[in-house]
């Protein structure tokens, strides 16, 4: 297996073994980068040179005897919603073309302190708004295992990347499901922490209810090794919680003895492709095979989840995104033109399509004579859906399901339908309005050879369970060491 199909756990071996320097493992990354990004689009921004002088900064301090990090010599790729001190960040957007922040998030910054090497900036769907990363203003990033297919979205450049083997590691945010949904379809792990878990500080906002940062890895000993370095309290960021980090890696590979899976029937509905169907379900057998009990819970409101998600999610868009007008931030129209046409030409070239649109639902539900019966209502639901999460966490340690109702589909093949695009995300974004953690682990493949991903959902702050209970599967299985022919 060569450097860059290694997973991060053994690239840290390598070099404390001293059989792999940091530049070393930098040029590997480099070169691939260089070589697959024809094919796969993951990458807005790489500087080459930066990266060598990170990671010789590395092998400098392992050299002097120096303490390392426990991210030392690795790199990262970023989604590109995250702020990066010196280098730009264009959240895939034109409205934000050329903005080079002069701080890193808070996420970046738990990185540097740990010896990282930041490799680049992943694309994304502009703004984080979409399922397949073919809303990015730049270009479509392709999914590695057949890169006529979508690899997922929003963050479908940071997926690709990893499952591609051009970073052992990256970070994505989620907001109804980005981080799941695109690991699922890449057949990597990604994780969606509790909200508050993990800083928000840095992060251009597109719900600022609803968005969190999280790891992509190739498997969860990768997954729990970054959890342990971007999670904690930040007093930069008023939702973040100062409760403590469970050491993670130290009780990884623990099984959870008597482990109760809750098995919603609503993740097993119309519209579920049967291979998903089937791999999801062999997963669940595997558990039981391992000493866990099935146990039936409903989500009652789960099928209500999505239309509310398309509420609130658009209404805090439309609000956050309105401090892009062309002259206190962003692209401003080289049109000459009295202040509210200069307002409004420079959003309209600035913001695509979906982002527009969204925009005017958000203004739309938000407006007077419309509140009380889109956005508090859809308020109202998302009440409802976290207390059955509620009820359905006194009968099972942990709820399982599909991440997506079909595996990777064809570029194009719902870009003209965003109701069918939005569908992507059936299972995924009651998570988010819950605020509860959820992982997705490879679990299997369709007959033309694409990943299918399982779905792992934990109360709040129980992080530490759900990777144990994800980690029980994965030692049972290979799914997570294949990697595909780019």
């Amino acid at each position: 297996m060569s450097l860059i199909e290694k997973t991060a756990a053994e690239l840290l071996a390598l070099q404390a073994a001293k059989q792999a320097s940091a530049a070393e493992v930098a040029d590997a990354f480099l070169a691939a980068v260089r070589d697959r990004e024809p094919k796969l689009k993951s990458f807005m921004t790489v500087d080459e040179a930066d990266v060598r002088k990170q990671a010789a900064a590395v092998d400098a301090k392992r050299a002097a005897g120096q303490p390392l990090g426990k991210l030392a010599g690795v790199p990262v790729a970023v989604k590109d919603v995250l702020c990066t001190k010196g280098m730009r960040t264009t959240c895939s957007s034109k409205i934000l073309d050329g903005f080079v922040p002069p701080y890193d998030a808070h996420v970046v910054e738990r990185l540097r302190a740990e010896d990282a090497v930041i490799l680049g900036k992943t694309n994304m769907d502009e703004f984080a708004m979409g399922s397949s990363t073919e809303n990015s203003a730049y270009q479509t990033s392709r999914n590695p295992w057949d890169v006529s297919r979508i690899p997922g979205g929003s963050s479908g450049g940071s997926a690709a990347a990893v499952a591609g083997c051009q970073a052992p590691l990256s970070l994505g945010t989620d907001t109804g499901g980005s981080i799941r949904q695109p690991a699922a379809l890449c057949g990597i792990v990604g994780i969606k922490p509790t909200y508050g878990r993990v800083s928000r500080y840095g992060l251009i906002a597109f719900a600022s209810s609803l968005d969190q940062v999280g790891p992509f890895t190739h498997d969860v000993t990768d997954c729990a090794l970054m959890m342990e370095v971007v999670s904690g309290h930040d007093g930069r960021d008023s939702t973040s919680i100062d409760t403590p980090v469970p050491a993670y890696t130290k009780t990884l590979n623990d099984p959870i003895a008597g482990l109760r899976i809750g098995v919603p029937k609503e993740f097993f509905g119309e519209g579920l492709d049967s291979e998903v169907e089937g791999a999801v379900r062999a997963a669940l057998m595997e558990y039981e095979k391992r000493g866990a009990k099935l146990v039936d819970v409903s989500l009652p409101h789960s099928p209500y989840a999505l239309a509310a998600y398309y509420i609130v999610a658009p209404a805090e868009a439309s609000s956050n995104l309105a401090r892009f007008d062309g002259m206190h931030y962003g692209h401003r129209t080289k049109e000459k033109a009295d202040l509210i046409a200069t307002y409004s030409k420079s959003r309209g070239e600035g913001f695509g399509p979906e982002v527009q649109r969204r925009i005017m639902i958000g203004t739309y539900v938000l407006s007077s004579g419309y509140k009380d019966a889109y956005y508090v209502k859809a308020l109202k639901v998302r009440r409802l859906v976290k207390k059955d999460y509620d009820e359905a966490f006194e009968k099972c340690d942990v709820v399982m399901g599909p991440t997506t109702p079909t595996a990777a589909f064809k570029a194009g093949e719902k870009s003209g339908d965003p109701l069918a695009m939005y569908l992507s995300d059936v299972y995924t974004v009651s998570c988010n309005l819950a605020g509860i953690p959820g992982v997705s682990i490879p679990c299997g493949f369709t007959k033309d050879k694409l990943p299918i991903g399982l779905q792992l959902l934990c109360p709040p702050f129980e992080e530490e369970r759900m990777l144990r209970a994800a980690r029980m599967y994965e030692a049972a299985t290979d799914w997570h060491t294949r990697r595909p022919a780019v």
